[in-house]
């Protein structure tokens, strides 16, 4: 599977609060910048973490807290330790919890380990999954964001320069709830593979979901081919849309599959 082609995007959500050991892995991370950040496509505190965000095309906050590039306009979004553990295997079985009667293959994942800051502040999860419509690459980040919350990865759709044309990014926010305590924002992002954008380039959906009373925040990406990346190298559409609309990933980020990670993040 061509999970490397995604690297640079995974890298995304990690260049500003992990260990300045990572800032390598950074380099290309940050193409598409934001007003005060670029976007974000993965976390973790290693290299073999790295690759499997990239493969999912996670877009988690930035890693190498204190850090600015250069010229950049990247502002950094501080991340917490997550308050307890989350096994590689829990993401996974959540993940297939969300897509009940779906086939899957390709299963990958990481833990977390609060109890060692360099052992990765972020769990996640990533499979193939076919649900009669064609398979797709699917993965879910979990983490914590610092409170107070900012104007940082997944809390704001503004990015300099401007999206590419077709991008789109959009934010609401859910009422508190049982589910969501306190309330929470939505954003939500469809990104094309390659520019300009053609009938056979691959999409990616990705649906980021913040409480705001702990900080915890669950990534969904959803890729309509079965991986993810940019330009030619990104595998070709199996499918008209992802597997779940907006709405439908929301309602599972915060219903009962992802309950006990939103718990354990937080």
């Amino acid at each position: 599977m061509p999970f490397e082609a995604d690297l640079a995007h995974a890298l995304d959500r990690t260049t500003d609060s992990l260990e300045p050991d990572l800032t390598a892995l950074l380099d290309g991370a940050v193409r598409r910048g934001r007003s005060r950040r670029r976007r974000r496509t993965a976390v973790l505190a290693g290299v073999g973490v790295c690759g499997v965000l990239a493969a999912a095309g996670l877009v988690l906050p930035g890693a190498l807290a204190g850090t600015r590039g250069a010229g950049s306009d990247i502002e950094t979004v501080a991340l917490a330790l997550p308050r307890s553990a989350i096994t590689d295997t829990q993401m996974i079985r959540a993940l297939e919890q969300t897509f009940p009667g779906g086939r899957f293959s390709g299963q990958t994942g990481q833990s977390n380990n609060p109890s060692d800051p360099s052992g990765g502040y972020v769990a996640n999860g990533a499979l193939l999954v076919d649900d009669g419509r064609g398979p797709a690459f699917v993965g879910v980040s979990a983490l914590r964001l610092k409170l107070p919350l900012g104007d940082g990865g997944g809390l704001s759709c503004q990015q300099t320069p401007a999206r590419a044309e077709g991008d789109t990014c959009t934010l609401s926010e859910l009422p508190s709830s049982a589910a969501v305590p306190g309330g929470a924002v939505v954003m939500s992002e469809r990104n094309a593979a390659e520019q300009p954008a053609r009938a056979d380039t691959a999409n990616r959906w990705t649906v980021t979901v913040t409480l705001k009373s702990t900080g915890a925040q669950l990534q969904m990406v959803q890729w309509n081919s079965t991986g993810g990346g940019t330009g030619a190298d990104t595998p070709k559409p199996t499918r008209a849309a992802p597997p779940l609309t907006e709405q439908q990933a929301v309602a599972a980020l915060t219903g009962a599959a992802w309950a006990p990670i939103l718990g354990a993040v937080g």
